[in-house]
């Protein structure tokens, strides 16, 4: 099955549909996933998306490099692989060995996107959930995109962004930046549309990437309110679709591309089936309508005594 590419700033094509990769709940390891990642590949899934954080690095690489040795693909560079830097190695010094730690776990000579995954710094050895807020550190965003475009130049990360920041940061990056961030991957779905942040990248030419496209269907942080939409209900109906192939064709006719997450295999089929139906302006103004929220804003980084005091200042 042919998925759409987009071509990125960098020059470098991306996969529009990913498949996330983070298990629930995180291991510390897991090599459990690898049989689904494999069923992907043969669905036609060519962009992972994992993390630092996800613990699932590893699968992804074991994935690929068993997919080519049953012929399903030819090489890893049908692959399209993005990864992301966690707070805790968000410092200039840190960027390049956490990306070599990744590159080891994967397997991998280089990664295709390396993405800062939020706008933070964290204490080294923090645990992933449930830290101190004393261990949430000042920030040096600037010195650590420069980081960023060491990576790019020494040839291990294709193509590099974020993920989790505002106008006002990416503003910041671009005053300073030599190689301009590629994609800014963060929470966008029909419950949250984000159209100003949306059209704020376009005029940029930075790619918006949409993760939790279906507000994450009910788990531990997300809401039903994408999947349980009466106007979502109500437009799949007319058109022979699920609600989430609607949702996610929604994303795509808005310019974006999304990591959309299933270890189920008939969804994971269906979530590729939006390209063979379209959204009219009557359907896409009706989605308008669909009551706004943010299920997972980044509250986790607001500290009376810390860099961001607010969740406007987080996203700002």
């Amino acid at each position: 099955m042919k998925i759409l590419e987009i071509t990125l700033s960098s020059g470098h094509k991306m996969p529009g549909i990913g498949m996330g990769t983070v298990p629930h709940p995180l291991p510390p390891s897991d090599s459990s996933i690898v049989p689904t990642l494999i069923e992907a590949i043969k669905i036609g899934y060519r962009h992972f998306d994992t993390a630092a954080i996800y613990g699932s690095e590893e699968s992804v690489g074991l994935a690929v490099k068993q997919a080519v040795e049953q012929g399903l693909i030819k090489s890893r560079e049908e692959m399209f692989i993005t990864s992301k830097l966690w707070c805790t190695d968000a410092h200039p010094d840190h960027v390049l060995p956490a990306l070599n730690r990744t590159l080891q776990r994967l397997g991998m000579e280089c990664v295709d996107l390396y993405l800062i995954h939020w706008p933070a710094r964290l204490k080294e050895g923090s645990p992933r959930f449930d830290f101190p807020k004393e261990n949430i550190l000042p920030f040096d965003l600037i010195g650590t995109w420069k980081a960023m475009e060491e990576c790019s130049r020494l040839g291990l990360a294709k193509s590099i962004g974020v993920s989790n920041h505002g106008p006002k940061k990416l503003s910041q990056i671009l005053q300073h930046a030599t190689i301009p961030p590629a994609v800014n991957q963060v929470e966008m779905h029909v419950a949250r549309q984000q159209q100003e942040l949306l059209q704020f990248c376009k005029d940029k030419a930075i790619h918006l990437t949409a993760w939790s496209p279906l507000s994450a269907n009910g788990a531990f942080w997300g809401s039903l309110s994408v999947m349980e939409s009466p106007i979502l209900k109500e437009i799949a109906a007319a058109k022979h679709k699920s609600v989430a192939q609607v949702a996610l064709r929604w994303i795509y006719q808005q310019g974006a591309s999304f990591i959309v997450k299933s270890f189920n295999s008939k969804r994971m089929r269906e979530n590729l089936q939006i390209l063979d139906f379209e959204l009219s302006q009557e359907e896409v103004e009706k989605i308008k309508q669909v009551p706004q929220h943010k299920p997972f804003a980044g509250e986790w980084l607001v500290y009376k005594d810390g860099p961001y005091k607010s969740l406007e200042e987080v996203w700002e």
